[in-house]
Protein backbone atom coordinates (compact mmCIF):
# COMPACT_ATOMS: atom_id res chain seq x y z
CA UNK A 1 0.00 0.00 0.00
CA UNK A 2 1.40 3.32 -0.91
CA UNK A 3 2.35 5.63 1.63
CA UNK A 4 0.19 8.79 1.29
CA UNK A 5 1.79 12.31 1.92
CA UNK A 6 -0.27 14.89 3.96
CA UNK A 7 -1.18 17.93 2.12
CA UNK A 8 1.56 20.69 4.08
CA UNK A 9 4.05 18.04 4.94
CA UNK A 10 7.06 17.17 3.18
CA UNK A 11 7.55 13.86 1.28
CA UNK A 12 9.64 11.28 2.79
CA UNK A 13 11.44 10.32 -0.28
CA UNK A 14 12.58 14.18 -0.52
CA UNK A 15 14.52 13.80 2.28
CA UNK A 16 16.18 10.67 0.40
CA UNK A 17 17.26 12.52 -2.54
CA UNK A 18 18.67 14.96 -0.23
CA UNK A 19 20.48 12.99 1.57
CA UNK A 20 21.53 10.80 -1.08
CA UNK A 21 22.82 14.47 -3.20
CA UNK A 22 25.05 15.13 0.02
CA UNK A 23 24.51 18.92 -0.65
CA UNK A 24 27.85 20.50 0.08
CA UNK A 25 30.56 17.86 -0.42
CA UNK A 26 32.41 18.03 -2.93
CA UNK A 27 32.14 14.47 -5.61
CA UNK A 28 35.47 13.72 -7.04
CA UNK A 29 36.18 11.71 -10.28
CA UNK A 30 36.48 8.42 -8.96
CA UNK A 31 33.95 8.75 -6.67
CA UNK A 32 30.92 9.83 -9.04
CA UNK A 33 29.60 6.61 -9.83
CA UNK A 34 29.25 5.36 -6.41
CA UNK A 35 27.37 9.01 -5.92
CA UNK A 36 25.32 8.32 -8.72
CA UNK A 37 24.73 4.38 -7.72
CA UNK A 38 23.30 5.84 -4.59
CA UNK A 39 20.85 7.93 -6.48
CA UNK A 40 19.84 5.39 -8.37
CA UNK A 41 18.40 3.07 -5.82
CA UNK A 42 16.36 6.36 -4.33
CA UNK A 43 14.86 6.89 -7.94
CA UNK A 44 14.33 3.45 -8.27
CA UNK A 45 11.93 3.69 -5.43
CA UNK A 46 10.08 6.49 -7.34
CA UNK A 47 9.39 4.61 -10.08
CA UNK A 48 6.98 2.18 -8.61
CA UNK A 49 4.79 5.14 -7.82
CA UNK A 50 3.75 5.86 -11.62
CA UNK A 51 1.19 2.95 -10.99
CA UNK A 52 -0.13 3.79 -7.27
CA UNK A 53 0.61 7.48 -7.16
CA UNK A 54 1.82 9.08 -10.61
CA UNK A 55 0.72 12.63 -9.38
CA UNK A 56 3.32 12.20 -6.43
CA UNK A 57 6.11 10.66 -8.96
CA UNK A 58 5.62 13.78 -11.09
CA UNK A 59 6.49 15.90 -7.62
CA UNK A 60 9.45 13.76 -6.51
CA UNK A 61 11.08 13.60 -10.41
CA UNK A 62 11.19 17.54 -10.79
CA UNK A 63 12.59 18.03 -6.91
CA UNK A 64 15.08 15.48 -8.02
CA UNK A 65 15.88 17.37 -10.84
CA UNK A 66 15.98 20.84 -9.03
CA UNK A 67 18.51 19.41 -6.49
CA UNK A 68 20.41 17.69 -9.54
CA UNK A 69 21.06 21.47 -11.47
CA UNK A 70 21.82 22.47 -8.06
CA UNK A 71 24.35 19.69 -7.28
CA UNK A 72 26.52 20.14 -10.87
CA UNK A 73 28.25 22.38 -9.04
CA UNK A 74 29.92 20.28 -6.59
CA UNK A 75 31.34 17.22 -8.92
CA UNK A 76 33.19 16.54 -11.41
CA UNK A 77 31.41 14.56 -14.03
CA UNK A 78 34.39 13.73 -16.49
CA UNK A 79 33.02 9.94 -16.69
CA UNK A 80 29.61 11.56 -17.92
CA UNK A 81 27.63 8.84 -15.24
CA UNK A 82 26.05 11.70 -13.78
CA UNK A 83 24.48 13.48 -16.86
CA UNK A 84 23.12 10.12 -18.27
CA UNK A 85 21.64 9.75 -15.50
CA UNK A 86 20.13 13.16 -15.17
CA UNK A 87 18.22 12.24 -18.73
CA UNK A 88 16.72 9.07 -17.32
CA UNK A 89 15.05 11.03 -14.32
CA UNK A 90 13.95 13.57 -17.49
CA UNK A 91 12.36 10.29 -19.11
CA UNK A 92 11.16 9.18 -15.96
CA UNK A 93 9.69 12.47 -15.08
CA UNK A 94 7.65 12.52 -18.53
CA UNK A 95 6.47 8.67 -18.26
CA UNK A 96 5.05 10.07 -14.42
CA UNK A 97 3.35 13.11 -16.63
CA UNK A 98 1.43 10.20 -18.98
CA UNK A 99 0.76 8.30 -15.92
CA UNK A 100 -0.69 11.45 -14.41
CA UNK A 101 -2.91 12.14 -17.47
CA UNK A 102 -1.05 15.51 -17.89
CA UNK A 103 -1.57 17.56 -21.26
CA UNK A 104 0.38 16.28 -23.99
CA UNK A 105 0.95 20.22 -24.90
CA UNK A 106 1.93 20.94 -21.54
CA UNK A 107 4.76 18.35 -21.19
CA UNK A 108 6.12 19.37 -24.51
CA UNK A 109 6.17 23.29 -23.72
CA UNK A 110 7.92 22.46 -20.27
CA UNK A 111 10.43 19.90 -22.05
CA UNK A 112 11.59 22.43 -24.84
CA UNK A 113 11.94 25.50 -21.80
CA UNK A 114 14.24 23.12 -19.57
CA UNK A 115 16.18 22.62 -23.77
CA UNK A 116 16.64 26.17 -24.08
CA UNK A 117 18.01 26.56 -20.54
CA UNK A 118 20.71 24.33 -20.61
CA UNK A 119 23.28 25.70 -18.71
CA UNK A 120 25.13 22.27 -18.08
CA UNK A 121 24.19 20.50 -21.56
CA UNK A 122 22.05 17.83 -19.35
CA UNK A 123 19.57 18.16 -22.52
CA UNK A 124 21.54 18.19 -25.22
CA UNK A 125 20.58 15.48 -27.61
CA UNK A 126 17.57 14.13 -24.81
CA UNK A 127 15.42 14.27 -27.96
CA UNK A 128 16.36 11.02 -28.93
CA UNK A 129 15.48 9.36 -25.38
CA UNK A 130 12.35 11.00 -24.39
CA UNK A 131 11.12 9.81 -28.06
CA UNK A 132 11.29 6.34 -26.89
CA UNK A 133 9.12 6.82 -23.55
CA UNK A 134 6.56 9.66 -25.06
CA UNK A 135 3.08 7.91 -26.11
CA UNK A 136 1.59 8.82 -29.55
CA UNK A 137 -0.22 12.09 -27.82
CA UNK A 138 3.64 13.23 -26.06
CA UNK A 139 5.06 12.88 -29.52
CA UNK A 140 2.41 14.41 -31.95
CA UNK A 141 2.82 17.98 -29.20
CA UNK A 142 6.47 18.02 -29.09
CA UNK A 143 6.50 17.61 -32.86
CA UNK A 144 4.14 19.90 -33.40
CA UNK A 145 5.64 23.01 -30.91
CA UNK A 146 9.49 22.02 -32.48
CA UNK A 147 8.03 22.54 -35.74
CA UNK A 148 6.60 26.02 -34.77
CA UNK A 149 10.42 26.86 -33.61
CA UNK A 150 11.71 25.76 -36.77
CA UNK A 151 9.07 27.69 -38.29
CA UNK A 152 10.01 30.61 -36.61
CA UNK A 153 13.12 33.81 -37.80
CA UNK A 154 16.43 32.75 -36.34
CA UNK A 155 16.36 35.00 -33.24
CA UNK A 156 18.64 38.00 -32.50
CA UNK A 157 21.64 37.64 -34.06
CA UNK A 158 24.77 35.33 -32.74
CA UNK A 159 27.65 36.88 -34.03
CA UNK A 160 29.94 40.02 -33.82
CA UNK A 161 28.79 41.08 -37.17
CA UNK A 162 25.33 41.17 -36.57
CA UNK A 163 24.02 38.35 -38.01
CA UNK A 164 23.10 34.59 -36.90
CA UNK A 165 24.72 31.33 -37.56
CA UNK A 166 21.73 29.97 -38.33
CA UNK A 167 22.44 27.77 -34.92
CA UNK A 168 18.73 27.65 -33.68
CA UNK A 169 17.44 26.14 -37.26
CA UNK A 170 20.13 23.80 -37.33
CA UNK A 171 19.63 22.42 -33.61
CA UNK A 172 15.12 22.06 -34.09
CA UNK A 173 15.81 20.84 -37.20
CA UNK A 174 17.77 17.82 -35.50
CA UNK A 175 15.56 17.48 -32.53
CA UNK A 176 12.92 17.40 -35.38
CA UNK A 177 14.46 14.49 -36.97
CA UNK A 178 15.01 12.45 -34.11
CA UNK A 179 10.92 13.07 -33.56
CA UNK A 180 10.38 11.48 -36.55
CA UNK A 181 12.72 8.62 -35.90
CA UNK A 182 10.57 7.55 -32.64
CA UNK A 183 7.37 8.18 -34.32
CA UNK A 184 8.67 6.06 -37.52
CA UNK A 185 7.10 8.74 -39.81
CA UNK A 186 9.15 8.22 -42.88
CA UNK A 187 6.87 10.84 -44.92
CA UNK A 188 7.29 13.22 -42.30
CA UNK A 189 11.49 12.51 -41.81
CA UNK A 190 12.01 12.70 -45.50
CA UNK A 191 10.04 16.04 -46.10
CA UNK A 192 12.56 17.88 -43.40
CA UNK A 193 15.42 16.17 -44.77
CA UNK A 194 15.17 18.01 -48.40
CA UNK A 195 13.67 20.97 -46.76
CA UNK A 196 16.76 21.33 -44.68
CA UNK A 197 19.18 19.40 -47.00
CA UNK A 198 19.29 15.99 -47.82
CA UNK A 199 22.25 13.88 -46.29
CA UNK A 200 24.39 10.66 -45.40
CA UNK A 201 23.17 10.39 -41.79
CA UNK A 202 19.52 11.14 -43.56
CA UNK A 203 20.05 8.22 -45.68
CA UNK A 204 21.09 5.97 -43.35
CA UNK A 205 18.05 7.27 -40.57
CA UNK A 206 15.40 6.30 -43.81
CA UNK A 207 16.86 3.26 -44.45
CA UNK A 208 16.71 1.57 -40.81
CA UNK A 209 13.22 2.86 -40.41
CA UNK A 210 12.26 1.14 -43.75
CA UNK A 211 14.00 -2.06 -42.69
CA UNK A 212 12.11 -2.09 -39.08
CA UNK A 213 9.28 -1.64 -41.53
CA UNK A 214 9.84 -4.58 -43.55
CA UNK A 215 10.95 -3.00 -46.66
CA UNK A 216 14.39 -4.04 -47.54
CA UNK A 217 13.89 -3.08 -51.08
CA UNK A 218 13.02 0.45 -50.40
CA UNK A 219 15.98 0.41 -47.96
CA UNK A 220 18.38 -0.37 -50.36
CA UNK A 221 17.34 2.13 -52.21
CA UNK A 222 17.85 5.07 -49.96
CA UNK A 223 21.27 2.98 -48.96
CA UNK A 224 22.34 3.25 -52.78
CA UNK A 225 21.24 7.55 -52.17
CA UNK A 226 23.34 7.71 -49.47
CA UNK A 227 26.67 6.70 -50.78
CA UNK A 228 26.18 8.69 -54.33
CA UNK A 229 25.79 11.41 -51.33
CA UNK A 230 29.05 10.33 -49.54
CA UNK A 231 30.94 9.72 -52.74
CA UNK A 232 30.67 13.37 -53.48
CA UNK A 233 32.30 14.35 -49.91
CA UNK A 234 36.07 13.65 -49.46
CA UNK A 235 35.41 13.76 -45.66
CA UNK A 236 34.51 10.29 -44.88
CA UNK A 237 31.84 9.28 -41.85
CA UNK A 238 31.01 7.12 -39.23
CA UNK A 239 27.67 6.79 -41.17
CA UNK A 240 29.88 6.15 -44.81
CA UNK A 241 30.56 2.66 -43.09
CA UNK A 242 27.52 2.23 -41.70
CA UNK A 243 25.67 2.75 -44.88
CA UNK A 244 28.19 -0.30 -46.09
CA UNK A 245 27.43 -2.29 -43.72
CA UNK A 246 23.93 -2.15 -43.84
CA UNK A 247 24.10 -2.81 -47.66
CA UNK A 248 25.65 -5.79 -47.49
CA UNK A 249 23.03 -7.43 -45.02
CA UNK A 250 19.85 -6.27 -47.22
CA UNK A 251 22.03 -7.66 -50.02
CA UNK A 252 22.11 -10.89 -48.13
CA UNK A 253 18.60 -11.17 -46.73
CA UNK A 254 17.60 -10.35 -50.23
CA UNK A 255 19.44 -13.73 -51.49
CA UNK A 256 22.38 -11.72 -53.37
CA UNK A 257 24.26 -12.87 -51.34
CA UNK A 258 27.22 -12.52 -54.03
CA UNK A 259 26.63 -9.06 -54.42
CA UNK A 260 27.44 -8.45 -51.00
CA UNK A 261 30.91 -10.70 -50.48
CA UNK A 262 31.79 -8.57 -53.92
CA UNK A 263 31.09 -5.46 -52.14
CA UNK A 264 33.10 -6.51 -49.01
CA UNK A 265 35.65 -7.48 -51.06
CA UNK A 266 36.06 -4.24 -52.72
CA UNK A 267 36.34 -2.50 -50.18
CA UNK A 268 38.95 -4.91 -48.69
CA UNK A 269 40.88 -4.30 -51.71
CA UNK A 270 40.87 -0.76 -51.55
CA UNK A 271 41.61 0.10 -47.50
CA UNK A 272 43.39 -3.85 -46.28
CA UNK A 273 42.31 -3.92 -42.60
CA UNK A 274 41.72 -6.48 -39.76
CA UNK A 275 38.07 -5.06 -39.90
CA UNK A 276 37.32 -5.11 -43.65
CA UNK A 277 39.25 -8.72 -43.77
CA UNK A 278 36.29 -9.62 -41.16
CA UNK A 279 33.72 -8.05 -43.27
CA UNK A 280 34.94 -10.47 -46.23
CA UNK A 281 34.88 -13.77 -43.86
CA UNK A 282 31.32 -13.01 -43.17
CA UNK A 283 30.29 -13.01 -46.28
CA UNK A 284 32.56 -15.86 -48.02
CA UNK A 285 30.60 -18.78 -48.00
CA UNK A 286 31.93 -21.68 -45.37
CA UNK A 287 33.33 -23.88 -48.09
CA UNK A 288 35.06 -21.49 -49.38
CA UNK A 289 36.54 -19.09 -46.69
CA UNK A 290 40.17 -20.90 -46.49
CA UNK A 291 40.52 -19.33 -50.50
CA UNK A 292 39.29 -16.35 -49.63
CA UNK A 293 41.85 -15.52 -46.63
CA UNK A 294 44.73 -16.62 -48.85
CA UNK A 295 43.60 -14.21 -51.90
CA UNK A 296 42.79 -11.83 -48.93
CA UNK A 297 46.60 -12.04 -47.73
CA UNK A 298 47.75 -11.60 -51.09
CA UNK A 299 45.95 -8.44 -52.26
CA UNK A 300 46.76 -6.88 -49.08
CA UNK A 301 50.80 -7.06 -49.86
CA UNK A 302 51.15 -3.29 -50.34
CA UNK A 303 49.05 -1.95 -47.12
CA UNK A 304 50.22 0.29 -44.91
CA UNK A 305 52.39 -1.38 -41.51
CA UNK A 306 49.80 -0.79 -39.33
CA UNK A 307 46.97 -2.64 -41.28
CA UNK A 308 49.08 -5.17 -42.03
CA UNK A 309 50.09 -5.98 -38.22
CA UNK A 310 46.63 -5.61 -37.17
CA UNK A 311 45.60 -7.78 -39.95
CA UNK A 312 48.11 -10.91 -39.30
CA UNK A 313 47.39 -10.75 -35.26
CA UNK A 314 43.46 -10.72 -36.11
CA UNK A 315 44.35 -13.92 -38.56
CA UNK A 316 46.73 -15.54 -36.56
CA UNK A 317 49.38 -15.67 -39.31
CA UNK A 318 52.39 -15.45 -36.52
CA UNK A 319 55.27 -16.37 -39.37
CA UNK A 320 54.07 -13.73 -41.68
CA UNK A 321 53.97 -11.42 -38.57
CA UNK A 322 57.67 -12.02 -37.80
CA UNK A 323 58.54 -11.71 -41.36
CA UNK A 324 56.90 -8.14 -41.69
CA UNK A 325 58.89 -7.16 -38.34
CA UNK A 326 62.05 -8.20 -39.65
CA UNK A 327 61.68 -6.64 -43.04
CA UNK A 328 60.42 -3.25 -41.06
CA UNK A 329 63.06 -0.60 -39.98
CA UNK A 330 63.16 0.34 -35.90
CA UNK A 331 61.93 3.86 -37.28
CA UNK A 332 59.36 2.41 -39.54
CA UNK A 333 58.20 0.24 -36.67
CA UNK A 334 58.35 3.21 -34.06
CA UNK A 335 55.61 4.89 -36.28
CA UNK A 336 53.07 2.48 -35.29
CA UNK A 337 50.51 2.82 -32.83
CA UNK A 338 50.57 0.79 -29.73
CA UNK A 339 47.15 -0.16 -30.05
CA UNK A 340 48.69 -2.15 -33.02
CA UNK A 341 52.26 -3.15 -31.88
CA UNK A 342 51.24 -4.42 -28.31
CA UNK A 343 48.96 -7.12 -29.71
CA UNK A 344 51.65 -8.29 -32.23
CA UNK A 345 54.52 -8.72 -29.77
CA UNK A 346 52.46 -10.43 -27.28
CA UNK A 347 51.77 -13.02 -30.36
CA UNK A 348 55.84 -13.40 -30.88
CA UNK A 349 56.54 -13.69 -27.47
CA UNK A 350 55.96 -17.39 -27.63
CA UNK A 351 58.11 -18.47 -30.25
CA UNK A 352 59.99 -14.93 -32.21
CA UNK A 353 62.04 -13.30 -29.22
CA UNK A 354 64.12 -10.97 -31.39
CA UNK A 355 61.35 -9.93 -32.98
CA UNK A 356 59.15 -9.36 -29.96
CA UNK A 357 61.66 -7.75 -28.36
CA UNK A 358 62.08 -5.28 -31.22
CA UNK A 359 58.39 -4.43 -30.69
CA UNK A 360 58.50 -3.45 -27.28
CA UNK A 361 62.27 -1.40 -27.82
CA UNK A 362 59.53 0.56 -30.32
CA UNK A 363 56.82 1.19 -27.94
CA UNK A 364 58.98 2.06 -25.36
CA UNK A 365 61.23 4.74 -27.78
CA UNK A 366 58.09 6.59 -28.93
CA UNK A 367 57.19 7.59 -25.14
CA UNK A 368 60.38 8.37 -24.50
CA UNK A 369 60.82 9.99 -28.09
CA UNK A 370 57.64 12.07 -28.14
CA UNK A 371 58.42 13.51 -24.01
CA UNK A 372 55.67 12.02 -22.96
CA UNK A 373 56.56 11.86 -19.36
CA UNK A 374 52.92 10.78 -18.04
CA UNK A 375 53.71 7.52 -19.58
CA UNK A 376 57.08 7.22 -18.32
CA UNK A 377 56.47 4.35 -16.24
CA UNK A 378 54.52 2.35 -19.28
CA UNK A 379 57.94 3.12 -21.31
CA UNK A 380 60.40 1.30 -18.77
CA UNK A 381 58.24 -1.48 -18.60
CA UNK A 382 57.88 -1.95 -23.04
CA UNK A 383 61.98 -1.66 -22.10
CA UNK A 384 62.19 -4.32 -19.32
CA UNK A 385 60.04 -6.66 -21.64
CA UNK A 386 62.84 -5.81 -24.60
CA UNK A 387 65.86 -6.39 -22.65
CA UNK A 388 64.19 -9.93 -21.43
CA UNK A 389 63.35 -10.64 -25.19
CA UNK A 390 66.74 -9.76 -26.65
CA UNK A 391 68.52 -11.83 -24.02
CA UNK A 392 66.25 -14.91 -24.95
CA UNK A 393 66.77 -14.50 -28.41
CA UNK A 394 70.81 -14.28 -27.58
CA UNK A 395 70.88 -11.22 -29.06
CA UNK A 396 72.58 -9.02 -26.00
CA UNK A 397 74.49 -6.58 -28.36
CA UNK A 398 71.30 -5.59 -29.94
CA UNK A 399 69.97 -4.49 -26.36
CA UNK A 400 73.26 -2.91 -25.48
CA UNK A 401 72.84 -0.99 -28.34
CA UNK A 402 69.54 0.24 -27.16
CA UNK A 403 70.69 1.14 -24.38
CA UNK A 404 73.38 3.17 -25.57
CA UNK A 405 71.43 5.09 -28.04
CA UNK A 406 68.97 5.84 -25.32
CA UNK A 407 71.77 7.17 -22.93
CA UNK A 408 73.12 9.33 -25.65
CA UNK A 409 69.72 10.96 -26.88
CA UNK A 410 67.91 11.52 -23.28
CA UNK A 411 70.06 11.46 -20.77
CA UNK A 412 68.99 14.70 -19.26
CA UNK A 413 65.38 12.92 -18.90
CA UNK A 414 65.70 12.89 -15.01
CA UNK A 415 61.91 11.53 -14.73
CA UNK A 416 63.07 8.82 -16.92
CA UNK A 417 66.77 7.88 -16.52
CA UNK A 418 66.60 6.56 -13.12
CA UNK A 419 64.04 3.90 -13.70
CA UNK A 420 65.52 2.99 -17.43
CA UNK A 421 69.06 2.43 -15.62
CA UNK A 422 67.07 -0.20 -13.17
CA UNK A 423 65.63 -1.91 -16.28
CA UNK A 424 69.28 -2.22 -17.17
CA UNK A 425 71.05 -3.37 -14.12
CA UNK A 426 68.11 -6.19 -13.91
CA UNK A 427 65.67 -4.32 -11.29
CA UNK A 428 62.80 -4.00 -13.11
CA UNK A 429 60.96 -1.07 -13.85
CA UNK A 430 60.94 0.26 -10.53
CA UNK A 431 62.35 -0.90 -7.49
CA UNK A 432 59.51 0.13 -5.38
CA UNK A 433 57.56 -2.58 -3.20
CA UNK A 434 53.75 -3.07 -4.63
CA UNK A 435 51.66 -1.02 -3.07
CA UNK A 436 49.42 -3.83 -0.99
CA UNK A 437 53.18 -5.04 -0.07
CA UNK A 438 54.01 -1.63 1.33
CA UNK A 439 50.53 -1.55 2.96
CA UNK A 440 50.38 -4.65 4.38
CA UNK A 441 54.47 -4.19 5.77
CA UNK A 442 52.85 -0.87 7.63
CA UNK A 443 49.81 -2.84 9.05
CA UNK A 444 51.80 -5.46 10.45
CA UNK A 445 53.72 -3.00 12.21
CA UNK A 446 50.84 -1.68 13.89
CA UNK A 447 48.92 -4.58 14.44
CA UNK A 448 52.01 -6.43 15.95
CA UNK A 449 53.63 -7.60 19.09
Amino acid sequence: MTKKVARGSRDPLEREIEAALDPGRFVGDRSCFSFVSDLEEVEREIAPLLESAPDRAVALYEAFLAGCYEKVEELDDSSGAFGIFVEDLFCGWVKACQAAGAAPEETAARLLGWMDDDPYGFCYGLETKVASVLDKAGLAALVAQVSERLAAPDGPADRPDGRSTGYKQRRWAEVLRALHVGQKDVAAYVALAQQTGLSVKDCLAVARMLIAKRKPEEALSWIERGLEIAAKDPRGSSADYELQNLRRELLRKLGREEEALASAWAEFREHPSKYTYDDVMKFAPKQDRASWHAKALEAAAGADLYSLIGLFVETRETERLSELVKGSTDEELEAVSHYALEPAARRLEKAHFGEAARLWRAMGMRVVNAKKSKYYGAALGNFERAKRFYEKAGLGAQWESVVHGVREVHHRKTGFMPGFEGVVKGAGPSEEPPFLERAKARWGSKTGP
